[in-house]
Formats: structure tokens, C-alpha cells, sequence
């Protein structure tokens, strides 16, 4: 694999890092957080910018139209709290006071998908990506490792327009090198490949590669893309591949309705009708139990992966 194991971290320390750094180079960044400092890593940036944090407390909604209105006087507002609070609860306010005026709030989101583990269902968010894409003029990023969730922090702060940035609570493979450059809305071809297109984002990218190695073992030769933005999608890539390939598989920690699948489906549908599988949770709520655990039961890991290029070869 080209890919290895640098070291192993959560998603949401990869924020932590970014925002710190973001304390020292832009005095414009300001930082809210609804009662969860500890949970978003944001220590580190209260440490160095006091003066430039907020804590509303557990009053989501607010924290939204706090954001919005610090963006009038130039401030760069970085909203922190789980992404089900994030997304779902606040809904109205991103709608109305951040997408509708196109607000520079930079909504970040933590603890999103199944992987948050032993919290539940309530806390398992797997519709956000859906919500936030459709609201005109939001960009969606899901990085895969914490070198590339710093990286995306660092890159919203310099980008113009309302963000939703979603990353995760486990401990993962950190396998993205630190120096690679982030590009919004510009996906990465991870492996070459010839039989198969693999498109993952989030936790499912290092899934991929994994489930391309063991396939590599039987003669199956898989591209794997990481589209680590969602929205805008980068539509160049995706089907430069399936040309070659004709044959794709959309990797997400996330329901199946709503997702990347459904942003890349849509994209064939109009440009190149394209066979696809789906690895995906397939429209259920989670439950509680380890990441492991969960990822398996709702195959939503590399073994998921394996299937779908198998079945899509068969038909």
C-alpha cells in the first residue's frame, strides 16, 4: 500500500490542532463553543486567544446567531459542538441567518456519525451531510485523518462563505502525509487502479485502501478516491476514473439517502450513467456499541467495502 500508518488520532484533536494554530496566524478567528471545549479540542485555542472565545453554553441556537452576527464586523466565527447539535437542532438558524446571506460562519462538527460508539442512537448523527449540502451555498467537507482535518481547518479560515466541517470522536489510521496540500472542493486519487472506482470520504477512506489491498490479493485492481468535500463535488475526477473503470463503489459513514452516493449517483445520472454500489448505512438509526462493533454490524467497514466491489463485478 503507498498509504501507511503514520500514527493513530481522532479526527476532532486534527480540528484542535488546526484552530490553535489558526489563534496565532488570523486574529479575525473567533471560536464559540456550546458547553463542549473538551469534546472539540478547543483548549489549546482558549489558551492562546481568550479574548476571542465564547462560550454560549448549551444553547446551540444561539451560538448560530451569535456566529452570524459576528461575521458582519469581519470576524471569521468558528462554531463548535457534536453534529447532531450542529445540524438537526439548529437548522432553522443556519438556514435563515447563515446560508440564506451567505454568513462566513465556519460550522464545525464533532462526534458525527456511528463511530461516536457508545453514545446511541440520539447522538449518532447519519443524516447531516444531506441536510447541509442541500442548503444553497454551503460547502461540506469530511476529512479522513487528522492530518488532513487540520489541514481543512486551516483552508475554511481563508475561504469566503459558510462552512459545515465534520469529523469524528474515535482514535483512527493518521495516514495522510502532514504536507499535503488541502484543496477545497478538489477530491485525491489515492491509488490507481483499473477494474474498479472506489469513492470514499471520512472515516471510510482509510476502509478503502484497506479493502483494496485484500482485493489487490486476488487479481482485483481498485482505484481509490478520497473526496474529502462532498459539496462542491469534484466532478472532474470521478469521472475521469469511472471512463476507465465503468464500475464505481461510494464509500460513507453515513445513510445512504442524502450522502456522497447519492451526490455521486446524481452526477452519473446527468454526465455518464455508470453501474454503483453503495456502502452506506442503509436508513436506520444506530445503536450502542464500540466503533468496531458498529461499523461491522451496519457494514460500513473495509469488509463492506470488499463486498460491494465483489458484487459489482458479478453482475
Amino acid at each position: 500500500m503507498k498509504y501507511q500508518i503514520i500514527d493513530k488520532k481522532d479526527t476532532r484533536s486534527g480540528f484542535g490542532a488546526g484552530l490553535a494554530e489558526l489563534a496565532d496566524k488570523n486574529p479575525n478567528v473567533v471560536a464559540l463553543c456550546a458547553d463542549l471545549i473538551g469534546s472539540l479540542k478547543m483548549e489549546k485555542f482558549i489558551e492562546k486567544a481568550p479574548e476571542r472565545f465564547i462560550q454560549v453554553g448549551i444553547a446551540e441556537a444561539n451560538m448560530m446567531g451569535i456566529a452570524a452576527g459576528l461575521t458582519i464586523n469581519g470576524k471569521i466565527p468558528f462554531t463548535g459542538t457534536f453534529a447532531n447539535f450542529s445540524t438537526s437542532r439548529v437548522y432553522d438558524q443556519i438556514r435563515q441567518s447563515i446560508a440564506y446571506s451567505g454568513k462566513n460562519v465556519k460550522i464545525c462538527a464533532s462526534h458525527a456519525g456511528l463511530t461516536l460508539g457508545e453514545d446511541g442512537a440520539t447522538h449518532q448523527v447519519l443524516e447531516d451531510i444531506g441536510m447541509m449540502k442541500m442548503l444553497p451555498g454551503m460547502t461540506v467537507i469530511n476529512p479522513c485523518d487528522y492530518n488532513q482535518t487540520k489541514a481543512a481547518t486551516l483552508a475554511i479560515a481563508d475561504f469566503e462563505g459558510p462552512v459545515y466541517l465534520r469529523f469524528g470522536r474515535p482514535v483512527v489510521p493518521n495516514f495522510i502525509p502532514e504536507d499535503m496540500p488541502f484543496e477545497i472542493g478538489k477530491g485525491i486519487l489515492l491509488q490507481e487502479g483499473t477494474d474498479v472506482t472506489i469513492v470514499a470520504t471520512g472515516h471510510l477512506v482509510w476502509e478503502s485502501l484497506v479493502a483494496a489491498e485484500e482485493l489487490a490479493k486476488e487479481g482485483i485492481s481498485c482505484e481509490v478516491i478520497n473526496i474529502h468535500t462532498i459539496k462542491p463535488l469534484d466532478e472532474e475526477i470521478i469521472l475521469k476514473s469511472v471512463e476507465k473503470t465503468g464500475k464505481i463503489v461510494t464509500a460513507e459513514e453515513h445513510n445512504y439517502l442524502g450522502g456522497l452516493g447519492e451526490s455521486v449517483a446524481g452526477l452519473l445520472a446527468r454526465k455518464r450513467p455508470t453501474r454503483q454500489e453503495f456502502v452506506a448505512v442503509n436508513d436506520t438509526f444506530g445503536e450502542s456499541a464500540t466503533p468496531a462493533e458498529l461499523m461491522k454490524k451496519y457494514k460500513i467497514d473495509a469488509a463492506a467495502v470488499q463486498e460491494a466491489v465483489k458484487r459489482i463485478l458479478e453482475k
